[in-house]
């Protein structure tokens, strides 16, 4: 992996003195939120960690080589770059050999987290089963990479979008332990509540970390989804949210989107339709799962 793998020399030295590390996805730089909140976000996510007292590492790929710690001006290179890809666990391999640069997807950062030894990623919310699945077989790879990656990733739950029961039932299929942080509810990431109920519950990181160790110990390759609902006073009311993702399907299907396109695009729309309120509740969401990534990540350490 020496050709392809690019560690910076910072969480090198963190990881090999057990010091507390998160890693931290692209995607939002590149197709997740619009200039220049996106590098702003991005870099901010960043400050938190080190205030914390943790070293972030945020992935991507630039000119063919999959960095783990980009450094502010690699961030900047990928949020203003045309032709930025998307890259999840499948496009990785096709995106180092033509050495193209890539924002990674929670899966693709999933991934490169287990490469360079670090336990824990923090996200904003994961991919998982699109509305109208049953006839597209839209399912985000993110809720596979969960099943075969050991990497506990902290999120908001699953992005507003997609359906969420189909998505939790998904999640037990395959294994996958969703651990609320203190809520017995799956977050509908831009809402506190999403009426779902949740079997596992932790109210501090070091439960969370006694649980993360113990499926370490018994050798499961699965990870582990800490669902970490939004500040309530950043949050949209589930019913108001619910209208402008029912409006922006409706777009969807009359301008035929599909493939990678689907969920920049719905997103896009329900930030046209809540006229940016969308965008401060997701910075909102992504910092306050930094935060307790960051708890967790020293809870491991210690």
């Amino acid at each position: 992996m020496k050709a392809d793998l690019e560690i910076h020399p910072r969480v090198r030295s963190a990881l090999r003195r057990g010091q507390p590390v998160i890693a931290l996805e692209s995607t939002i730089v590149a197709h997740g939120m619009p200039r220049p909140k996106n590098v702003q976000t991005a870099l901010a996510a960043q400050a938190v960690a080190k205030e914390l007292g943790v070293v972030p590492a945020t992935v991507g790929v630039i000119s063919g080589r999959l960095h783990v710690g980009l450094t502010p001006e690699q961030i900047e290179h990928l949020g203003t770059a045309p032709g930025v890809w998307k890259a999840s666990r499948r496009d990785l391999p096709w995106v180092l050999a033509r050495g193209l640069d890539a924002a990674t997807t929670a899966s693709g950062t999933m991934l490169a987290a287990r490469l360079a030894g670090i336990a824990v990623f923090a996200t904003g919310g994961i991919g998982g089963v699109h509305r109208g699945a049953a006839e597209s077989f839209d399912v985000s790879a993110d809720l596979h990479e969960l099943a075969r990656t050991p990497v506990l990733v902290v999120s908001a739950g699953a992005k507003a979008i997609l359906d969420l029961p189909k998505t939790l039932e998904l999640l037990e299929t395959l294994g996958v332990p969703v651990v609320g942080y203190r809520t017995g509810e799956f977050p509908a990431f831009y809402s506190a509540d999403s009426g779902l109920a949740l079997e596992m519950r932790a109210d501090s990181p070091a439960e969370i970390a006694s649980a993360f160790r113990a499926q370490r110990r018994l050798g499961l390759e699965q990870g582990m989804l800490v669902a970490n609902p939004i500040p309530r006073e950043a949050e949209i009311p589930r019913a108001v949210m619910e209208g402008y993702i029912a409006r922006a399907q409706e777009a969807l299907v009359s301008e035929g989107i599909g493939g990678k396109r689907v969920t920049p695009y719905l997103l896009g729309k329900v930030l046209e339709y809540s006229g940016g309120r969308s965008l401060e509740a997701n910075v909102a969401l992504l910092l306050n799962n930094v935060r307790l990534a960051c708890a967790v990540a020293t809870a491991l350490a210690a």
